[in-house]
């Protein structure tokens, strides 16, 4: 049985050994924070609830492998995370012939700038953004926007600008350059900031 003065240290290694009550109380407080990343880079409840009990058992799995040099909460949310791409590059696999192609809006200028939107804000998830974002009608029209991403270009703008990664911690875990993940991240914000235009601005498209 599970005390409510265990520490997490105390969790992980009681759990680490089989005890299953252990490992529950250890995850529980998480459970929240694991759903969340993993619906905002799937967008789909039935999808982030399979991923979600993968990546359960992923750190079941390897817990003892879990050498406690950070938190529980982040090296979970990190397998989470594994898991969501995982499950990404599966389903567009599947729909790769049927999946439109991701949206087109040139022209750019030499800085690859967006021609026509000088006047707007460079995208950041800040102030009104912030605001705007925790709106039933943004949240859905970003997920549609996210989905047109290719996989490469959209994890790194959910870890980045809605998870707020560090571009060193986001290379290291892709596996690419910080050169990489930058130029990625500005083409992510420039096709999302034309995406979500007439939202923001109530223009029109």
């Amino acid at each position: 049985m599970t005390g409510s003065s265990s520490t997490e240290t105390e969790l992980v290694q009681r759990a680490a050994r089989g005890d299953s009550d252990a490992f529950g109380a250890l995850v529980q407080p998480h459970l929240s924070l694991f759903h969340n990343g993993i619906h905002r880079i799937l967008g789909n409840m039935a999808d982030t609830q399979d991923a979600l009990q993968d990546a359960l058992m992923s750190m079941h799995r390897d817990l003892p492998k879990f050498e406690g040099r950070s938190r529980f909460s982040s090296w979970g949310y990190r397998i989470c995370l594994n898991a969501a791409l995982m499950a990404r590059r599966s389903r567009v696999r599947v729909h790769d012939m049927e999946r439109p192609e991701p949206l087109a809006l040139g022209p750019f200028d030499e800085r690859g700038h967006h021609q026509g939107m000088d006047h707007l804000p460079e995208w950041q998830v800040e102030a009104q953004a912030h605001d705007l974002v925790e709106k039933q009608e943004l949240r859905e029209c970003l997920n549609r926007a996210l989905d047109e991403l290719p996989d490469s270009h959209r994890i790194v703008f959910v870890l980045k600008d809605l998870e707020d990664w560090d571009t060193e911690d986001i290379a290291r875990h892709l596996q690419l350059t910080p050169g990489t993940v930058r130029q990625r991240l500005h083409r992510s914000r420039v096709l999302l900031q034309a995406r979500l235009r007439t939202f923001v601005l109530g223009g029109s498209p």
